[in-house]
C-alpha cells in the first residue's frame, strides 16, 4: 500500500534520477579545478564576455561549479608556455586543462616558433600535464585573419594537423576551434554574400562575444554538454556586458550583430554607419 510518505520518496528518487541523467555527460564534476592556459586570446578570454567566463558559467547554470584558473598571457608562444606550465597550471592542481597555443607562434613570423620546435614544446606541455594527473583538452589554433586563405592561416594549417594527430596519439580530447571558426564564418557568408570586415574578432585575431561564444561552446562540447544545456546556458550569456565603443549586454551585441550582418557589415562599421546618420 502506497502512503504520502512512500509516493514523496518515490517522486524524489525520480527527480534525483533525471537531474542525474541529465548532468552524467558533463565529464567536470563539482569543486574540479580547469586550467585554461593559452595567449592572448585566453587573457583577454578571461573578461565578461570572454570564453573562459562563459564556459564557467554554463557548467553552474547545468549544476556544476568547477573552479577557473586563468593561465593566459599575450604574446606568449609555445616556448614560454612550456617554461611556465609548471608554474602557472600544474603546481596549482587542477584537474583539467585546456591548451590554446599556436597563433603566435606563426603569427610573430621570424619571431614565431617553427613547426618543429613548436611540436617538441607542445608535446612537453602536454606530458608534463598528463604526468601530473591532468586530463588535457588540446584547442586547435584560431584563425590569423578571418581569411581562410590568407598566409598566415595557410602556414597555420600545419600546426594545427599536428595538434590533432597529438590529441589522438596522447589520448587527450580534441577541440576543433579552428574548424568550428572556419565553419561559422563560411556560414555567415554564405548567407550574406556581400559583408565585409569581421565577424567573430575583433581585429581579425581577438574574439568579439560572437567568437567568445564559439570558442565556449566548442569546449563545452567536449566536456559532454548537450544542446539543450548548452542553450540554458545562453541566457546567462545574454547578461554578461561588452564594450564596443559603448556599453552592451551580450543580448544586445548579438542583436546589433544580426542587424550588421543583413546590411552586410561588421559590428563596429554597421555602428560607424549608425554615428553618421545620428550626425546628419
Amino acid at each position: 500500500m502506497f502512503t504520502m510518505k512512500s509516493m514523496r520518496c518515490l517522486f524524489g528518487g525520480a527527480l534525483l534520477l533525471a537531474a542525474s541523467a541529465l548532468s552524467a555527460q558533463i565529464t567536470v564534476k563539482n569543486g574540479d579545478r580547469i586550467a585554461f592556459l593559452g595567449d592572448s586570446i585566453t587573457q583577454q578570454g578571461n573578461g565578461s564576455s570572454g570564453y573562459l567566463n562563459f564556459v564557467m558559467s554554463a557548467l553552474e547554470d547545468n549544476g556544476v561549479k568547477a573552479v577557473k584558473i586563468p593561465a593566459g598571457i599575450g604574446g606568449h608562444k609555445s616556448n614560454q608556455m612550456l617554461a611556465r606550465v609548471d608554474r602557472d597550471v600544474i603546481q596549482k592542481k587542477p584537474q583539467i586543462m585546456t591548451l590554446s597555443c599556436g597563433v603566435n607562434d606563426v603569427w610573430h613570423g621570424k619571431n614565431g616558433v617553427p613547426l618543429e620546435d613548436y611540436k617538441k614544446n607542445i608535446t612537453g606541455i602536454v606530458d608534463k600535464a598528463k604526468a601530473a594527473g591532468i586530463q588535457v583538452y588540446i584547442l586547435t589554433a584560431t584563425m590569423i585573419t578571418e581569411n581562410p586563405q590568407h598566409p598566415n592561416n595557410e602556414k597555420l594549417a600545419a600546426y594545427n594537423e599536428f595538434l590533432r594527430s597529438l590529441a589522438k596519439e596522447k589520448s587527450c580530447t580534441l577541440v576543433d576551434l579552428n574548424r568550428d571558426m572556419q565553419d561559422q564564418i563560411a556560414s555567415l557568408k554564405s548567407k550574406h554574400p556581400k559583408i565585409k570586415g569581421n565577424l567573430l574578432t575583433v581585429d581579425g585575431v581577438h574574439m568579439n562575444p560572437l567568437g567568445n561564444m564559439m570558442m565556449a561552446k566548442g569546449i563545452l562540447r567536449a566536456f559532454g554538454m548537450t544542446d539543450a544545456q548548452l542553450a540554458k546556458a545562453e541566457a546567462s550569456w545574454n547578461k554578461k556586458s561588452f564594450n564596443q565603443g559603448i556599453s552592451l549586454s551580450v543580448e544586445e551585441y548579438r542583436t546589433l550583430a544580426k542587424k550588421a550582418f543583413q546590411a552586410n557589415q561588421s559590428v563596429p562599421d554597421y555602428l560607424k554607419s549608425l554615428v553618421k546618420k545620428e550626425v546628419r
